[in-house]
């Protein structure tokens, strides 16, 4: 029996409020790479770096934070004109109050250069340690040892 992952996505705010009102996740512009990771069970926070894609006001929050539910990576469709399709793979996600980085970045073992502590988040994706989750759950006003044990 494996034990469950934590992980980070990185997506803006206005991306994040679509995906909670219809309980999935979808990440690096719709491709499947990034959810192939995901496995059911597994902690999953959104951290938003933007209110809204591409260019929208700075937020550096954690915006939303749930469980990967259990089923299949799936297909929604085309992401626009001339691209590829998109895929997608269900979250439950909890109520949660928006948590800003800045004052847990000393606490986040995942993130090395305090200074330069956006690089940790460059790649989309991000697996994190369970001390790492849990700060960010409590954070955001979670209980991370029901919500997440």
């Amino acid at each position: 029996m494996s034990e469950h992952r934590y992980w980070i996505g990185v997506v803006s705010r206005d991306h994040v409020e679509a995906a909670v009102a219809h309980g999935f996740v979808q990440l690096g512009h719709g491709r499947a790479g990034p959810l192939e990771r995901l496995r059911p069970g597994d902690g999953f926070a959104f951290y938003s770096p933007r209110e809204s894609y591409p260019a929208g006001p700075p937020l550096q929050a954690f915006t939303a934070i749930g469980r990967v539910a259990q089923g299949p990576i799936y297909e929604s469709g085309s992401a626009g004109a001339g691209d590829g399709p998109t895929f997608r793979r269900n979250v439950t996600y909890l109520d949660a109050t928006p948590a800003p980085i800045k004052p847990l970045l000393e606490r986040l073992t995942f993130i090395r250069s305090k200074q330069h502590w956006g690089t940790a988040l460059r790649f989309g994706l991000v697996r994190v340690p369970r001390e790492d989750f849990a700060a960010i759950a409590s954070a955001m006003g979670r209980d991370p040892e029901a919500d997440f044990a």
